[in-house]
């Protein structure tokens, strides 16, 4: 098939009201399907075009069942064109040459046109993924802040001079990396592109994104507000596919200089060997979870800290790396309190996603959630507690159509058990018991993964002792992720070696460059 090329169009305005009601969302999705429908195509050498290989796969919407597009489906062909454009963009130098407080001013554009099309970008998550749209316009807030955030640091980031004699003068400076290949997870769509692609831009990189088969869409229509912000030629481009097709093809290819992966634990042990079987390119990886979140009896309010506790893993449908999967409660307080969860659990049911009532959305595809049905059955075989949900409400949830589980809370659980230890990437909930603080931050310990943990707690002293002793990238007290741009997002062991958000993740996307110079001495 020839491959068709289409100009980018001017990014059209689809919001004429701020939509606020259920009503409103469902009218805004049926003006986005009417008006000016979906982008399909993948985004490369700044027009929109058909994989090569002309393929495509069908993107559905899990609250309905109803397909919404038939997307370009790209392979080696389409990554092997788009890494030899980025090159040239990057070689170019308009770009990566370009003073920083020049690309500062791009991507502040990019940020201000993402906060225009804000619900229509929300809507899109929603749509493809079944994320409530409350939750994708949270995502849109944590988006367009990142891209700012990186913006407003790229100009304040300074080199160094090092200690030497009269005779030398030591310069260490940062520079781009060169072509960076982003693959990013279909929870957090919008949010987890803004993560990578923000510090990549801005530190002078060309960045070629890779979305989700699962979540495609908002990917594509940021392509054109790329465009519009003033991004040159081949600076930004957009791949959508599959892993194994174009995500591979981009992982081997000896002209990336950069991997940026967020998902599974699995697929990035995979990534790793395929820099290595290429050109040791650089590979930052953010990959799975199973956070445990400690509750001690002397915590305050403890209603409060339920509430939290089940918004940990319920939020998104438990669709999220870390996700405080593993609930150790203080046994003196553990009955009362799962208690108060099971109350709270029961306020965050699933609904509708374009209503900014539901707490919780459908779940991605029918891979998943029969995934997680599994991992209930399992548990239940295992002789862990139900003490709610554990099923499908398929049928009740959104008119009979759609993918819907309810929140799913396992007590009793044991370090033995798969739901105990294993990544469900589901609204499933393990409760363990403890008695000593020892024996809580052992049970915390005890994991192939270290992204998140939380701990609960008045005492000072118990605090510093435990959050430094917990083997994890970062630590909530008295709260669950209540962080933003300021700190860096990653984790250890098996949940990855990258550091997304804050100064660091610049950092990651340069290179250290010494410049050593002889200096003729005086007369």
């Amino acid at each position: 098939m020839t491959r068709s090329e289409t100009p980018i169009l001017a990014a059209s305005v689809l919001e004429t009201t701020v939509p606020e009601t259920h009503a409103d969302w469902r009218a805004l999705a049926e003006r986005l399907r009417t008006e000016r429908g979906l982008e399909t195509r993948a985004y490369v050498d700044d027009a929109f075009v058909e994989a090569i290989g002309g393929e495509t796969f069908t993107t559905a919407n899990p609250a309905t069942g109803e397909p919404l597009a038939e997307v370009a489906s790209c392979d080696a062909a389409d990554a092997e064109a788009a890494v030899a454009v980025a090159r040239r963009a990057f070689d170019g130098g308009e770009w990566s040459r370009r003073a920083p407080g020049e690309r500062k001013a791009v991507l502040l554009r990019l940020a201000e046109l993402m906060e225009a099309h804000r619900h229509e970008l929300a809507l899109l998550d929603s749509l493809d993924m079944g994320k409530p749209v409350s939750s994708a316009m949270g995502d849109m807030a944590g988006a367009i802040g990142c891209i700012r955030h990186h913006a407003e640091s790229i100009d304040k980031l300074y080199g160094e001079i090092a200690p030497t004699g009269e005779d030398s003068l030591g310069l260490v400076m940062r520079e781009p990396l060169g072509v960076v290949a982003s693959i990013v997870p279909w929870n957090f769509p919008m949010m987890m592109t803004a993560w990578k692609i923000g510090p990549a831009l801005a530190a002078g990189n060309s960045v070629i994104l890779k979305p989700s088969e699962k979540s495609p869409l908002s990917a594509l229509r940021l392509a054109q507000l790329t465009r519009e912000a003033g991004l040159p030629r081949g600076v930004f481009q957009v791949l959508p596919g599959f892993g194994h097709t174009v995500g591979k093809a981009l992982a081997l290819s000896m002209e990336v200089d950069c991997l940026a992966f967020t998902g599974s634990t699995g697929v990035g042990k995979q990534l790793m060997q395929y820099a290595g079987q290429s050109n040791l390119k650089k590979v930052f990886l953010e990959c799975g979870g199973k956070s445990p979140n400690l509750i001690f009896a002397d915590c305050k309010d403890l209603d409060r800290v339920a509430e939290h506790a089940a918004a940990a893993i319920f939020h998104n449908q438990g669709e999220v790396c870390i996700a405080g999967s593993r609930l150790l409660v203080e046994n003196s307080i553990r009955e009362a309190f799962v208690d108060k969860v099971l109350a709270a659990a029961e306020r965050m049911q699933p609904g509708d996603p374009l209503d900014p009532a539901s707490f919780m959305g459908a779940i991605v595809d029918e891979t998943q959630h029969a995934r997680i049905l599994e991992y209930i059955r399992r548990g239940v075989e295992e002789g862990a507690t139900l003490r709610t949900g554990g099923r499908a409400l398929d049928g009740e949830a959104q008119n009979g159509k759609g993918l819907f589980i309810a929140p799913t809370v396992f007590d009793g659980v044991t370090d033995r058990m798969a739901i105990g230890r294993e990544e469900i990437f589901g609204p499933v909930l393990a409760v363990f018991g403890f008695d000593t603080e020892e024996e809580a931050v052992r049970l915390a310990n005890d994991s192939d993964y270290g992204l998140a943990a939380g701990l609960w707690s008045q005492d000072i002293d118990r605090i510093m002792r435990v959050t430094r002793r917990l083997r994890s990238g970062q630590v909530f007290v008295n709260n669950w992720a209540d962080m933003d741009q300021t700190v860096p997002f990653g984790g250890v062991k098996q949940s990855g070696n990258g550091r997304d958000k804050s100064h660091h993740s610049l950092e990651e996307y340069s290179d250290l460059k010494a410049v050593w110079m002889s200096l003729t001495p005086a007369p």
